[in-house]
């Protein structure tokens, strides 16, 4: 009797690159590659993207790209983790323990300043709100968008613990996911719908601050 063939497993173009440079020339060829792939998405989006353009248009051969990025998954992976990086990085400037232990009010600002703060570094990125549609859409790169919410969120879950140590982890860990998610697609949001940007952020910092009334209720057992 003929055995059945066994299936192959679906393979997934690499996300990661190549070769990180160490040379100073290389990284300049690195960078201009990069923004490069930045300036076409905001011309074409990422669908419409493709290595052949973005050799085109740095004036590279195929063989010179891929000696960095196998493909073009590849380039926007790179793109989407500096864009969360850079994201994340207005995260201190307006969330910090004191902030979680003071007033409802001083927290909704708070939120409010993070979610603006946010949306503007998302705009001033080169093809940022392209970035941010391709780590939403395309399936290969959401696990960048997941691994960066995920690092914030166990963030903001150990700066609770330390403002509310009553109150359990798992409580803590659901509240923070859900305050990281949020803003980040009401972020979205504003890239898709024209709406006020201030009046999205306060509501939505608003809704997020109501549970800070919870959890010191839950603190106090």
């Amino acid at each position: 009797m003929t055995q059945p063939t066994p299936r192959k497993r679906a393979t997934h173009p690499s996300l990661a690159a190549k070769k990180r440079p160490s040379q100073q020339r290389a990284a300049v060829t690195y960078e201009h590659i990069l923004a490069i792939t930045a300036e076409l998405l905001g011309e074409v989006g990422f669908e419409r993207l493709s290595t052949n353009l973005v050799c085109a248009r740095a004036g590279l051969t195929p063989p010179a790209l891929y000696q960095y990025f196998p493909n073009k998954y590849a380039l926007l992976s790179e793109l989407g983790q500096r864009l969360m990086q850079r994201q994340n990085e207005v995260i201190p400037r307006w969330i910090n323990r004191e902030v979680f232990t003071g007033s409802v009010a001083d927290l909704e600002k708070a939120l409010t300043g993070l979610i603006l703060d946010t949306y503007s570094v998302t705009k001033q990125t080169p093809g940022g709100v392209w970035i941010l549609r391709a780590l939403r859409a395309v399936p290969l790169l959401e696990q960048v968008r997941l691994d960066s919410h995920k690092a914030v969120a166990a963030a903001q879950t150990r700066l609770l613990g330390e403002a509310f140590p009553d109150v359990p982890t798992k409580q803590l860990a659901l509240v923070s996911r859900v305050a990281v998610d949020l803003p980040y697609a009401a972020v979205e949001m504003l890239f898709d719908v024209k709406m006020n940007a201030r009046a999205v952020a306060q509501l939505v910092a608003a809704m997020i601050a109501s549970q800070l009334d919870r959890l010191r209720s839950a603190a106090r057992g």
